[in-house]
């Protein structure tokens, strides 16, 4: 495995635009809008690619049965080195992998259902990550049903950027506050005077708005997940945005959302949480 240098990202582009499964957190690193790490085979003529998100998103894409990369990405993905201190959770493609990495990790995977331990190190722990396809038939119905909290979302600013707590939140996928005040757009709910939920634009690419939000824990059950995010659905039909969502299936709160906002699901891969 070799890192790219940012003045070679063009050589994964092509590669890149044949991936159809959710994949703006790579292109959002691979179009510099943040600084990530590249990894490849080959620097002149790179087959099989790594990219990897600083939120600690991942996608391994391009040629499946190079023996040596495969080998090494085995010894990154458990952390060998000790080169990181935190899980990287990574979606491969195209399915061509599934096959692969099955094998590849035989000695070293755990179902996420099985590791009742929660064993984060040495372990590959599989789970599955599901894309949505968003109906906006289906949207205004289910809107109608949202009852707005006594204090209505707000434009998500600079206070809201930098104070949300929790980890889907906008200072995770945005360089800093200007970059996200300028490239971006979020909503912000407060409850009972504190700052309690947050709608946002991870990623806005060609036409495509990917969400993310973030409900501080004891400000869940609320509705206000729901209700802060239609701000933003909102957002994406008057500007001509396709809202995208993505979530872990195991993520049960953050899948029965995206199925009250409008969202199907069209989708489910193998999704890796790798070792720490």
């Amino acid at each position: 495995m070799i890192i790219l240098t940012k003045e070679y990202y063009s050589k994964v582009f092509g590669t890149l635009k044949e991936v159809n499964i959710n994949n703006l957190f790579a292109r959002s690193v691979v179009e510099n809008f943040v600084s990530g790490t590249v990894y490849v085979d080959d620097i002149d003529n790179p087959t099989t690619f790594y990219v990897v998100h600083p939120y600690g998103m991942s996608l391994l894409f391009g040629k499946n049965d190079n023996k040596e990369f495969n080998q090494e990405f085995k010894k990154y993905a458990l952390n060998n080195n000790n080169i990181r201190d935190s899980h990287e959770w990574m979606q491969a493609y195209p399915k061509q992998w599934d096959s692969t990495l099955k094998k590849l990790f035989a000695d070293c995977s755990i179902k996420s259902s099985e590791n009742n331990s929660n064993l984060t190190k040495n372990i590959i722990e599989l789970n599955t990550r599901v894309n949505f396809k968003f109906d906006p038939i289906k949207y205004q119905d289910l809107k109608k049903e949202i009852t707005p909290p006594q204090v209505p979302a707000i434009k998500t600013g600079k206070s809201e950027f930098e104070n949300m707590q929790g980890n889907v939140i906008p200072l995770n996928f945005w360089n800093d506050t200007n970059d996200f005040l300028e490239n971006a757009i979020g909503y912000s709910t407060y409850y009972e005077n504190e700052l309690a939920c947050t709608a946002f634009a991870a990623y806005i690419m060609d036409n495509f708005l990917e969400l993310g939000m973030e409900t501080v824990a004891k400000f869940r059950g609320k509705g206000l997940a729901q209700y802060t995010c239609s701000k933003l659905i909102d957002y994406c039909l008057e500007n001509n945005y396709e809202p995208i969502w993505a979530c872990r299936l195991e993520n049960i709160g953050s899948h029965k959302l995206a199925q009250k906002l409008g969202f199907t699901d069209i989708l489910q891969i193998p999704y890796y949480r790798l070792s720490n």
